[in-house]
């Protein structure tokens, strides 16, 4: 992959532009939302950063929750959000480690010494570690020069590389995590009770309103009966190379390079040797199946995981393997080898292979049993296939994809999607403040998640329109075409007054508006190719001129009240990525 080299151009913007609507509403929709998350965190967390609820251990309520709250919030600021954004996003990540290391369980023995550990969950799934990482894994987009977060970042990374000698969660002799619950205590080679994840007894009825329904403990505890077989690895743990993919951001470390391919190229050997899907268990003797009594399909959020809801006694599928999909776009980004694109295409394409007319209709399977496929839909099974459609740029790789009105508007249609869509979130966020307001519960009958249907920071609208990209969900890095930097202020971001507006993207082109709303002030805002300049930037159309270029990032100076539109030449995933910011490069 290329080296990072200087910037070598600078576009100077003088062409006048009345603001767009899409451009006024964006730039108002930044400030709303700024003004939101104010509120929303100073109804919700005290002046250490602790979210004012009741401290829980378990999978239904728990540090993953607490700090999910903040989900939004780092992209917020790094689109250009205010500083505050950023501010209140780390005393919230220091509270929540402070409140859930202080938080200790008393009957389940995963926790007795603290919910948090050296600062990480002492146990649990990556299905919600997932979650409660999805921010800290963005902070390294505004503020990777933060020593904490670079000795965090490096610490968590040694939990799942078998560098930290109590946290022997990995194998290296046969590639694998050795469990579904892993932590800073290490991994669990029991099989998980009930009370492991529901965590210890406590009034529901009169007092909660727990997420899942639940009406009193017991139905908290019957809700995770089922959820036993947690020992060997699960493609969900393909989530944990995100912390690994964070420390080799920091400074190109090749050691964290190395772990990351070697077990994500282990998961792709397995998909392999079994049709092209990438199976549900493996035995801590590295066997398919190995501790699922052979079975590929086996385990805990595995193919064949369908459990019954309590509440009603009815079946539910819980197949959770798409939540390891990030680890499939982090080789990508580390290699920028499309191989890793190849495996979850192959997946898709073997499992909806399995199709049949039902009834006269198409149906396509999700599940997978003793019995065989099962978990027929109209819909076909399509987990990932966003990302694999994003990676790859290619219009074959969205036939299972269901209609999307942002991929319409970047193929030139939906002329209105822009404005429609910011539009939108304002409605939503006006229905999230309403909803704050009439909040009556307090600290001692709030559990930490239900705050989350509150939290006015989730920004897929910003993150598609300004960043032409996915919305992390489950602790995933960033894949976006462009991101911005503001050079006065020395910060990520756009700058005030500067909207922004990726109008189409091909494999190698990325066509981008950017206005000035502002008639009073000049602005210059650095254009980075991808979140971590995984891209570089080969030439620069602006109307009939062209200019040639190769870096990962340009300048443009916008004049007061001005505005272009910028189609860049693009090659992607050919640059080392890291978090360093422009002006540090060599």
């Amino acid at each position: 992959m290329k080296k990072l080299r200087p910037n070598e151009l600078t576009l100077k913007v003088t062409t006048p532009m009345s603001p767009p609507a899409w451009a006024v509403l964006e730039r108002e929709l930044i400030r709303a939302q700024n003004r939101a998350c104010d509120a929303f965190f100073e109804r919700y967390f005290d002046k250490q950063g602790y979210l004012k609820c009741l401290p829980r251990w378990g999978g239904n309520d728990g540090s993953d929750d607490a700090i999910e709250n903040l989900t939004g919030w780092p992209i917020l600021h790094a689109v250009g959000g205010d500083d505050a954004i950023l501010d209140m996003y780390k005393l919230g990540w220091e509270g929540h480690l402070q409140q859930y290391t202080e938080a200790k369980t008393v009957e389940v023995p995963l926790a007795k010494d603290g919910m948090i550990y050296k600062e990480f969950p002492a146990s649990l799934d990556w299905f919600h570690h997932g979650e409660s990482m999805t921010v800290f894994n963005l902070q390294g987009l505004s503020d990777p020069y933060d020593l904490a977060f670079q000795q965090r970042a490096r610490r968590y990374a040694g939990m799942y590389m078998d560098e930290d000698p109590q946290a022997k969660n990995y194998d290296p002799e046969h590639k694998i995590i050795r469990s579904l619950f892993t932590g800073s205590r290490g991994p669990l080679l029991r099989k998980a009770t009930a009370l492991d994840w529901a965590g210890d007894p406590i009034e529901v009825a009169g007092r909660f309103d727990p997420a899942h329904g639940e009406r009193n403990f017991e139905e908290m505890l019957a809700h995770f009966e089922e959820y036993t077989d947690v020992v060997g690895d699960h493609p969900i743990n393909l989530s944990a190379t995100t912390l690994v993919l964070n420390a080799f951001l920091l400074e190109g470390e090749e050691r964290y390079k190395s772990w990351l391919l070697e077990y994500v190229d282990a998961w792709a050997e397995r998909a392999a040797s079994n049709n092209g899907i990438l199976p549900s268990n493996i035995g801590l003797d590295g066997t398919i199946g190995g501790e699922c009594e052979g079975k590929w399909y086996g385990g805990c959020y595995g193919w064949g995981f369908t459990v019954t809801v309590p509440q009603t006694g009815k079946l539910s599928d819980r197949n959770a393997l798409y939540r390891g999909v990030a680890g499939f776009g982090n080789a990508l980004l580390m290699t920028g080898d499309r191989k890793y694109v190849e495996v979850w295409r192959r997946m898709l394409d073997s499992v909806n292979s399995n199709s049949k007319e039902i009834d006269g209709k198409k149906m396509y399977p999700h599940m997978h049993g003793d019995d065989g496929w099962y978990g027929y839909t109209e819909t076909p099974y399509n987990q990932g296939a966003m990302d694999v459609y994003y990676w790859s740029m290619d219009d074959a790789d969205r036939k299972y994809l269901p209609e999307s009105s942002w991929l319409n508007y970047l193929d030139g249609n939906n002329g209105t999607f822009p404005e429609e869509s910011l539009q939108n979130e304002f409605v939503t966020l006006r229905r999230k403040m309403e909803g704050m307001r009439q909040d009556a519960s307090t600290p001692d009958t709030r559990m930490s998640d239900d705050t989350l249907k509150y939290n006015p920071g989730i920004n897929s609208c910003l993150t598609q329109l300004m960043l032409g990209g996915l919305t992390p969900r489950h602790g995933e890095a960033l894949n976006c075409r462009v991101r911005y930097f503001d050079p006065e202020r020395r910060r990520a971001g756009t700058p005030e007054d500067v909207a922004v507006l990726v109008e189409g993207m091909s494999d190698d082109t990325t066509t981008l508006s950017l206005v000035n709303v502002s008639p009073v002030e000049s602005r210059q805002v650095v254009v980075q190719a991808g979140a971590y300049a995984e891209h570089q930037i080969t030439s620069v159309t602006e109307g009939n001129d062209t200019h040639s270029i190769d870096s990962p990032f340009l300048t443009v100076k916008l004049a007061p009240g001005t505005g272009t539109k910028l189609v860049l030449g693009t090659q992607r995933y050919v640059n080392q990525p890291t978090f360093v910011f422009p002006w540090d490069r060599e």
